[in-house]
This record gives structure tokens, C-alpha cells and sequence, in this order.
């Protein structure tokens, strides 16, 4: 059958009014997998708990990372998911620490890990009088020690493991290859006495380290490599951190895992695609321990995907040589990866949170964005943080016309929290403002431009007017300049009295422009940390091999001449004082602000007082590596994207505005039991620089996997004339294809976008030169125009999206490569 591509309609405005009918603690992750199983398992439908129900216990989860090294990003997605499936069907979740090899593990570990755990579930369990996220008290594996090695006797007794004699060499030669068996240990035939007597010998300490292991007895020639007689314990005698000398055999992860399971009650399981091919044994240990008496129960392991991100490394070998070799100030440098070192830089636990859940579960392999934790950060301190005024890079103004002292202004700490109060700005007579708002005509900046500002620029010349935030406009009259270097170190300005607080008096042409500003004899001084990306490639190492060699040079500029309003001394001080009495678990970075058009800034843990404020930059307030990106698609496509647009008429094509985004979330129209509505990343931003995405409405219920839609790349036509589906407003519509069946015989699959291809990419066509998008597609003529492309849309025989006309074939195609379908081939429009 023919292929159809299908267009479906997005919206903002659904996303108001579909996320004010979920709890108000909702299970934020879409359904997926896992939950579908834990739900048909247990009949417990999502969120009865969240909405107060009382529920039996059925569900028991747990968290179990060995103490070894520092949480990462990677952990955030497990660490995440585990607590909140839990909460989701009413359950509880555990902390384990998994301590079974004594000579990778350490105390500092251990209290960094429960650290990190408590931090990123902050907010929810506290109102609930809980002092932990975890249920019962801190589980080690260690505490099972004298079970795990009962059952180890028990399998022994049962003939069902041995011990083995076979050094590290030959344990290798034996084991096979992915394409060859294994062969049989000449000791695998040992008798089960001998085996007893040899590992008591073990737990004795009468043999040195690798003189023996034990072994589960399954089958040398599996195809699965992991059942090829196992090892469960080996001999380490090295000290525990927390039984001493008391043991001096250890048992292996893979087998002490299912025990402490089952042990705890655990139900589900749930880890990273890695373990997929544990499973089976993780499933043998189990079958062959309930006989015994020893566990009584059955959890069922399941697997999801990691979380890979761009921009970033994760591997800990990694990690330890940046620290090592100091590239980093250390494990939690506000640079690195792990959560101490993205608590520190200021990231909010419910921005992590989020980011996760956007992620979403799947069993699909994906590299994420970098850029969507940065939206997710925007978005959660937009809403949550107050306004600050700060200077980065100060440059002194004088009202020579000002004569009244200090005036105060009464100012929102949050333009849409009232209940956030106001600050107090002072203003007078000596005032600083940013060195880059102030265009210098005569100085480097003007030799660049031939003496001219950039176009657009709407901030102060001299001569020149601006409106400064909250106060009056001014007027450069005098540039007073170092003798040496003739930089501009004062500006001499008069202030117009009736433009008080945006007033335009009749008479004045309006003043564009607007900057902030810190009053100077009231001025805060401080410390800025710049913090960019640690890496300045999606891929560190990929293209050189060193992923050194991609260490992004400007990742940090320290700032030490920066001010701040005194609002935030004051606040600091607070801050301070709550610390030191200890009242409440707080962090210094918890103190956070936008400093208004510069960024979202949080105080450093090396501050010490009002007198030495450190700030580190959180984040940008938009994506200052979306342009990077773009410009480096367009220098991959070659001359088709290198044309300017002439007076000719556009064709049709080009008129059509197709762009890359990404599904942030999925779920059913709250009144079409036959629509989805999906809410899609289009690479659009406020004024802010914050994310502002689109709402997709689509009859796709039943049609599409749910499961794996969060994340998905897709293509989006968005500039077509809004239309309502429902009652929800479409602002963009999506691309998809179908096979032209009916009903449930019908297949549909969206179109992909590759993952290193940025949100609000402009698609383009392979042979056409660059689109000219109208801005809206709105007119009769437009929308004709627009239903003559979409009937040449199809695809060819690799599953790619084509143009097709009268007599050539044109690939739609993006900066990572052609936009295409999974399966769907040799298609056509119906």
C-alpha cells in the first residue's frame, strides 16, 4: 500500500488547559512499558496513591548503585524513575548500597551518594513528615553477607555450583568467544564435598586472592556468555568499610543482586539496558534459592535505556581523569556531570526531575540534547526564582543633572508571584550599567563596524538616549576615558525627571532601549563564575579520538569585578543565618536569581558572608548554541544553502516553513477518546529566551506506540494559520506517514528527525535553494499553495521524505541527514 503523509495540528494553549486537570502532584512521567506491566501486574491504575487513596503495598522498588565514585547525570534517570514508580502505584522505594568489592568502595562515596539521592528528590517527601526519600532505613548489601553465603552452601549442596581452580588466564581461554562455546573447567566435576570443604577454606581466608572462585554450574556452550558458569564469590582480603575484617570472600554483583532483592521484598527491579542479558541468571538465582527455604521472593527485573547526553562525558574512567589531571576544580565542579557538581552550579532538583521525565522510558537507545536540561533548568527557575539587578561588567554612569539623594523603588521580586513580595532598588546620582549596553563610536568596537553600531542596536551612544529598568531615560552627553588606554571609564548623562517608571511625556519620541542598571554607593559587590559547556563538541573524542582535545576554552570566566542590587546581600544574609543554626537541610545554591538580561545565577558554596559573594551561572536566559549549530548545518549543506533571496516569486516549496523539534510530553485529549495530545519543542523562545513549546492534536490514538513518543524527533510545519481541534488551539502541524490502510489495519509512524539535528531547524530541500517561509500561511492563495506541496510529498525506496514534481525527486533534508521513516518504503501520496 501506498504511503500517506499526514499533517496534525499543534497548539501552547492545550498544554494550559490539559495540565490543570492532573493532580497536583501528578506522576509526571508519560505511560510507557514498564508502567503498562506494573499496572496489568497489579491492577493499581497510575496516581490513585497521588490522589490520596489508600492502597495496598504492591509495588517495592529500589535504588541500588554501588559506592564506588559519584552520582552522574546518568544516575538522575534511575534514581528518578525508581522513586517515582513507586509513588506512582502507591509503593515505596529503597536505598541499597551495593558494597560488595571492599577495594573500590569508600565512606566518601557513600555519604556523597545518600546526598545526592535526598537532593534530587527534594520536595517530594517532606510534607509528607517523612526525613528520607527511601522507606525503612539505609539497606546495604553487606547486611545480607551471612545469607547470600548460606545460599551459596545451599547451591553447592544442590550440585549446582562449584569451585573452581582455573587462574585468570585460563578462566578467559575456557569461556569461549561470542561465536564459539565454552568449555568445561576440568574442576567443574568436583564432588560436592570437596566443594564444601574448598569454599569453607575460602571463607577461612587458607587461600591467597585468586587462588579459587565459586561458580554457578548452568552450561559452558549458551549462547549468553553471562550463563556460562558465573562466578559468586571470589577471595579479596582486603578490610569492608563496614564489616571489617570479618570476611575475606565477597560475593559477585550479579549474584548477590537478586538475592538482596528478594530478601527486601522487592517487586520490580528496574535497571539499565546493560543488565538485559543478566537477566537470565538474575531469573536462575532465584528459581533455585526459593526451593531452599532461604528467600521467599520473586521480583521481576526489567530493563529501560540509559540516559546518554550530548555534550558531556559519563564514562567514570573519564570523570577520574579530569579531576585527576585537573581540568576541573574537583568531583563537584559546577562543570562536571555528576549531582554534586550540578547541585553546586545551582541546577534545582525539580529542573533534573523534569528533564527525566521529558526523557521519558523506553528500551530505545538515544543521545539526548544537551540543550533540553538547559531548557528544562529556564524553564523551572523562570517560574520559580526572583529578579535581580546585576552588572557583570560594570561601566560608571553620572546624572550630572541629580540632586535629590536616593530615591527608592518598590519593585516585584517576580513579575508573576505576588506572593514573592518586593525589593527595594535605590537610584541616584552615580549609577553603573553594563560596559557592553554603551557603544563606544570612538572606540574598537566602532574600527570594526567603520564607526557605525550594529544594526538594530537600541542600547545608549554617545548622545544618545536609553530607558534605564524601573527608572527615568538618560542621555549621553560626555565619554570621559582613561589618558592610557582611552577605554571609556565614566559617562556623563543627564536623566528627563517626567519618564519616571516608563512614563513617555507628549512631545518625546519613544525611547526602544532599555538596560539595567545598580545604583553605585549602594552597590553589592561580587564574584561571577561564567560557566558554559565543559565541551565544546556534541561527541567529546569522536572526531579526534582525545576527548580532551574538546574541552570547551571558555567554559569559565570568572568575573570579580561584578555588583549586585543590596536586596541580595540581604537575602544572602538570611541565608546565612538559617545555615549556621542548622534548622533545615539548605544548600547556598538554593539562593538563585535572574539577574535580569544576563542569565540565572546561584550562590557558590564558597561564600562566605555579604562581604564575599560568589555567583555562578546557572544557566543562559536562551540557547547561545543553537546559532553555532545552525551555522554548522548550513556549512555541511553545501552551495544549496548559500543564496540570498531575490525579487523573483518563491515556489510553493519554499513557502512552507518545516522544522526539526522534539515531543516533550504525550497523552489522550481530554474530550477525543480518537486524539493525542502531544507537546513539541519547535525551537521557539520567548523574549526571555525561554522555551516555548507548541501542542500537537492528532488522531493517533491507538495508532502509535505511547511508550516511545517522549523524546521522539519529528518534523513540524509551523507556519501554517492556527485551527482548533476540539476546543484546543493548533499553532504547528506535524508530519506523519500511513500506509493507507483503515482502522486498526492501518500503520502510521512519524518522521524522524536524526538526534544531532537542533529544535527550530529550517528543513530544506536537497537541489532547492533555501526555504523563504511565509509568516503565516493564512490566505486562500497560501493554503492552495500548500495543498499542491503536500500532494508531491512521498516516500522513496529507503524510506526517505521526498519532494516529488513533474520530472525530479527532491530529498527533505536537515544538517545531520535525510528525514525519513523506520520502516515505511516506496511510498506515495493517496
Amino acid at each position: 500500500m501506498p504511503t500517506i503523509i499526514s499533517f496534525i495540528m499543534t497548539s501552547l494553549g492545550a498544554l494550559l488547559v490539559f495540565t490543570h486537570m492532573l493532580p497536583v502532584l501528578s506522576f509526571a512521567y508519560a505511560p510507557n512499558f514498564i508502567t503498562k506491566i506494573i499496572q496489568d501486574q497489579t491492577g493499581v491504575q497510575p496516581h490513585e496513591a497521588i490522589n490520596g487513596e489508600e492502597l495496598p503495598l504492591k509495588v517495592r522498588t529500589r535504588f541500588p548503585p554501588e559506592p564506588n565514585g559519584y552520582l552522574h547525570l546518568g544516575h538522575a534517570k534511575a534514581v528518578s524513575f525508581n522513586f517515582a514508580v513507586a509513588r506512582m502505584f502507591g509503593g515505596v522505594c529503597h536505598m541499597r548500597l551495593d558494597d560488595t568489592n571492599p577495594s573500590k568502595e569508600d565512606v566518601e562515596y557513600v555519604n556523597s551518594i545518600l546526598e545526592d539521592v535526598q537532593w534530587i528528590q527534594s520536595g517530594l517527601y517532606e510534607k509528607s513528615g517523612q526525613d528520607y526519600p527511601w522507606d525503612g532505613p539505609i539497606r546495604k548489601t553487606s547486611d545480607y553477607f551471612g545469607l547470600i553465603y548460606d545460599c551459596a552452601v545451599a547451591l553447592i549442596q544442590s550440585g549446582e555450583a562449584y569451585v573452581d581452580s582455573l587462574n585468570a588466564e585460563e578462566m578467559r581461554e575456557y569461556r569461549g568467544t561470542l561465536t564459539e562455546p565454552g568449555r568445561d573447567s576440568p574442576h567443574r566435576t568436583r564432588s560436592i564435598r570437596e566443594n564444601l570443604e574448598l569454599f569453607q577454606g575460602m571463607r577461612n581466608g587458607d587461600f591467597p586472592d585468586g587462588a579459587h572462585i565459586l561458580r554457578a554450574k548452568i552450561d559452558m556452550s549458551s549462547p549468553n556468555v553471562n550463563m556460562r558458569d558465573p562466578a559468586l564469590y571470589r577471595i579479596k582480603h582486603e578490610s569492608h568499610q563496614e564489616t571489617g575484617d570479618e570476611w575475606c570472600i565477597y560475593p559477585m554483583y550479579d549474584f548477590s543482586h537478586p538475592i538482596a532483592d528478594a530478601v527486601e521484598g522487592i517487586t520490580h527491579s528496574l535497571c539499565t539496558l546493560e543488565f538485559e542479558d543478566h537477566r537470565p541468571f538474575y531469573d536462575w538465582t532465584i528459581e533455585k534459592l526459593v526451593p531452599t527455604g532461604l528467600i521467599t521472593g520473586r521480583p521481576q527485573q526489567i530493563e529501560f535505556s540509559r540516559l546518554n547526553i550530548q555534550s558531556t562525558v559519563l564514562s567514570k574512567r573519564k570523570l577520574i581523569q579530569l579531576v585527576q589531571e585537573g581540568h576541573v576544580s574537583g568531583w563537584d565542579d559546577p562543570r562536571m556531570p555528576t549531582l554534586s557538581g550540578i547541585r553546586r552550579r545551582g541546577v534545582p532538583p525539580e529542573a533534573l526531575r523534569l528533564f527525566c521525565e521529558r526523557v521519558g522510558i523506553s528500551k530505545a537507545d538515544s543521545n539526548i540534547d544537551f540543550t533540553n536540561l538547559e531548557d528544562c533548568v529556564r524553564e523551572t527557575m523562570d517560574a520559580a526564582v526572583p529578579r535581580a539587578l546585576g552588572v557583570l561588567n560594570p561601566l560608571k554612569i553620572s546624572i550630572s543633572n541629580w540632586e535629590d539623594g536616593i530615591e527608592e523603588f518598590h519593585v516585584s521580586r517576580h513579575p508573576k508571584l505576588e506572593e514573592m513580595g518586593k525589593r527595594v532598588i535605590p537610584f541616584g546620582k552615580d549609577l553603573f550599567i553594563e560596559r557592553a549596553d554603551f557603544f563606544d563610536l570612538d572606540g574598537p568596537e566602532a574600527k570594526v563596524s567603520n564607526g557605525k553600531p550594529p544594526t538594530g542596536f537600541k542600547r545608549l551612544l554617545p548622545g544618545g538616549k536609553v530607558r534605564l529598568r524601573y527608572a527615568y531615560v538618560i542621555e549621553c552627553n560626555e565619554v570621559v576615558r582613561d589618558k592610557d588606554t582611552q577605554e571609556p571609564i565614566e559617562l556623563k548623562c543627564n536623566f528627563f525627571p517626567n519618564t519616571r517608571a516608563g512614563v513617555t511625556p507628549d512631545g518625546m519620541p519613544r525611547v526602544g532601549g532599555i538596560i539595567h542598571w545598580v545604583e553605585a554607593s549602594t552597590a553589592v559587590s561580587c564574584t561571577i563564575n561564567q560557566y558554559d559547556r565543559l565541551f565544546a563538541s556534541d561527541d567529546p573524542g569522536k572526531e579526534s579520538g582525545d576527548f580532551l582535545k574538546d574541552i570547551n576554552p571558555g567554559s569559565l570566566e570568572i568575573m570579580s569585578g561584578a555588583v549586585v542590587e543590596p536586596s541580595v546581600a540581604s537575602d544572602a544574609n538570611i541565608l546565612f543565618q538559617e545555615i549556621s543554626s542548622g534548622a533545615e537541610r539548605r544548600y547556598l545554591s538554593s539562593l538563585a536569581y535572574q539577574f535580569e538580561r544576563s542569565g540565572y545565577f546561584s550562590l557558590d558554596k564558597t561564600s562566605t558572608g555579604a562581604d564575599n559573594l560568589i555567583f555562578n551561572r546557572v544557566v543562559t536566559l536562551r540557547d547561545t548554541w543553537a546559532g553555532e549549530r545552525k551555522e554548522e548545518g548550513k556549512r555541511s549543506r553545501g552551495s544549496n544553502s548559500i543564496s540570498s533571496a531575490n525579487n523573483e516569486p518563491v515556489e510553493d516549496l519554499r513557502r512552507i516553513a518545516v522544522k526539526a523539534a522534539t515531543i516533550l510530553s504525550a497523552d489522550f485529549h481530554p474530550e477525543a477518546a480518537n486524539l493525542l495530545v502531544f507537546q513539541v519543542d519547535c525551537g521557539d523562545a520567548t523574549e526571555d529566551g525561554l522555551s516555548e513549546p507548541r501542542i500537537v492534536v492528532a488522531n493517533l490514538a491507538g495508532k502509535v506506540s505511547m511508550e516511545d513518543l517522549v523524546g521522539r524527533r519529528v518534523a513540524v510545519v509551523a507556519n501554517l494559520k492556527p485551527a482548533k481541534m476540539r476546543g484546543i488551539e493548533s499553532t504547528a502541524m506535524l508530519l506523519s506517514a500511513s500506509d493507507g490502510n483503515e482502522g486498526e489495519e492501518e500503520n502510521v509512524e512519524l518522521l524522524r528527525i536524526p538526534d544531532s539535528v537542533p529544535n527550530g531547524e529550517l528543513i530544506y530541500f536537497e537541489g532547492k535553494e533555501p526555504s523563504e517561509p511565509d509568516t503565516m500561511m493564512k490566505s486562500k492563495g497560501a493554503l492552495k499553495a500548500f495543498d499542491r506541496v503536500k500532494a508531491c510529498f512521498a516516500l522513496n525506496e529507503l524510506g526517505e521524505v521526498i519532494y516529488q514534481s513533474e520530472t525530479e525527486s527532491y530529498r527533505m533534508l536537515t544538517s545531520g541527514g535525510p528525514v525519513k521513516t523506520s520502516s515505511l518504503k516506496s511510498a506515495i501520496i493517496q
